[in-house]
């Protein structure tokens, strides 16, 4: 009987507190694609709804976007822009909830958000680009004492990004370009853990930083002057987390058995996968005010739900969690049109599927199909400066949830409404 307590405590103290690792939700300032990836760092692709994403190329975000758009640019020019967000995401709890509490409040944190981008024009051909932003991550955080908090309390993952580019234009109709992306990453989780003796509960706590690099590679077609065609492919990013998990308020009889066991102490690795991406845009000068635009995409995120974690204890064990991600696919269309020489307008919708089916939807994962509605305008003060606002709204709607755990505890209900608004504003001077 004793083993058997031990068992099912392990579970809820290791399997379930490390399955919270797989909050790779809401960053600063953005929103999730049909996984985690995360369109909007204050460029004037907010106001397009990410449509035309890889074949704009008319500022220097175009150096994350797709790197070979920076050969498209005249002379070298910075674009920064900055991002606050208002978010709902409240949980509705049902009658097969086990666990008495509070429904945990507004989940999304907002927090304050921002990027950089720059392109050096060399020559005509040859341009070099930095960026630096976060199109991962993100941050949840639910009160204390609500009905899901065996399962999550709040967690963080950040994950920054710093990528140096270069861009060549082989000849009129072809551009390529390419970059190292070096990003580094925080993570950090807590989650309640139920002492065996009635009483007040303990916590679990995790916190890491690493680092991973992978690679963006972009390809830029203009088959006439009023026509871009832009490939991007963004390839995976290993980020592996080691750190001890701390426990706080837990009952002597469950830190007894942790420590006979070998587990209290010990180092626990976390490896997770940021998916790869494969995008396929499209710019098309309509008239001489109109352009139209657009975007597919599709990104690996079965992958990113295959967490390897190792508990390096007394008695040394590993597995592969699997939690049954699927990989997504986007499609955008949007417009620009030019009301006068300093003053453009946009508008865009983008439709994502989502990563999780009903039945494998976590609070650490909350998230399903996503739309996307923008509206933007920039304003030319001058020759070389230019700002710009935007606006995005985000619906998700309601997202059932159904959750268990092998002692018995369950959580049941969804989450309503859920929304995000987006404001934009950036700024782009020309050297």
């Amino acid at each position: 009987m004793a083993r058997m307590q031990f068992v099912r405590t392990c579970s809820i103290v290791w399997f379930g507190a490390l399955a919270i690792s797989l909050l790779m939700t809401w960053r600063p300032g953005s929103a999730l694609a049909g996984g985690f990836f995360l369109y909007e760092m204050g460029t004037p692709d907010v106001g397009l709804a990410s449509a035309g994403y890889g074949a704009r190329a008319q500022d220097a975000s175009t150096v994350f976007s797709n790197p070979a758009g920076m050969a498209l640019l005249d002379h070298s020019q910075l674009l920064t822009g900055i991002q606050p967000i208002y978010t709902h995401l409240n949980f509705a709890p049902d009658t097969s909830t086990t666990t008495r509490g509070t429904d945990g409040g507004n989940a999304l944190v907002p927090l304050p958000a921002g990027s950089f981008f720059y392109v050096y024009s060399l020559n005509s051909r040859l341009k070099f680009g930095f960026a630096m932003c976060d199109y991962f991550g993100g941050a949840l955080e639910y009160n204390l004492n609500w009905v899901g908090r065996y399962f999550l309390q709040g967690a963080t993952i950040l994950g920054l990004s710093f990528i140096p580019a270069v861009a060549y234009r082989v000849n009129d109709w072809l551009s390529v370009g390419g970059g190292v992306n070096v990003m580094l990453g925080y993570l950090r989780e807590k989650a309640g853990v139920r002492n065996l003796l009635p009483g007040r509960d303990g916590q679990v706590k995790y916190q890491d930083y690493t680092a991973g690099v992978g690679g963006d590679i972009g390809l830029m077609i203009q088959p006439d002057e009023k026509t871009r065609i832009g490939i991007t492919y963004l390839t995976p990013v290993d980020l592996n987390f080691s750190s001890i998990p701390h426990f706080r308020g837990t009952g002597p009889i469950l830190m007894t058995l942790l420590r006979r066991r070998g587990l209290l102490g010990a180092p626990v690795d976390l490896g997770i996968t940021v998916p790869q991406m494969v995008m396929l845009s499209a710019y098309r000068q309509i008239t001489g005010r109109l352009a139209l635009l657009g975007s597919v995409n599709w990104q690996n995120w079965s992958q990113f739900g295959l967490v390897g974690i190792n508990v390096n204890s007394a008695n040394p064990r590993s597995l592969t969690q699997n939690f049954n991600y699927q990989d997504t696919w986007q499609i955008a269309a949007g417009l620009q049109y030019q009301v006068s020489v300093p003053l453009m307008l946009s508008a865009g919708f983008a439709y994502d599927s989502s990563m999780v089916s009903d039945g494998n939807r976590t609070v650490s994962a909350p998230v399903g199909a996503q739309y996307r509605y923008a509206a933007g305008i920039q304003y030319q003060w001058t020759e070389r400066l230019k700002t710009g606002f935007a606006y995005e709204f985000l619906w998700e709607g309601k997202m059932p949830l159904q959750q268990s755990r092998i002692t018995g505890t369950t959580l049941g209900g969804q989450f309503t409404n859920t929304v995000i608004n987006f404001f934009s504003l950036s700024l782009i001077y020309v050297f």
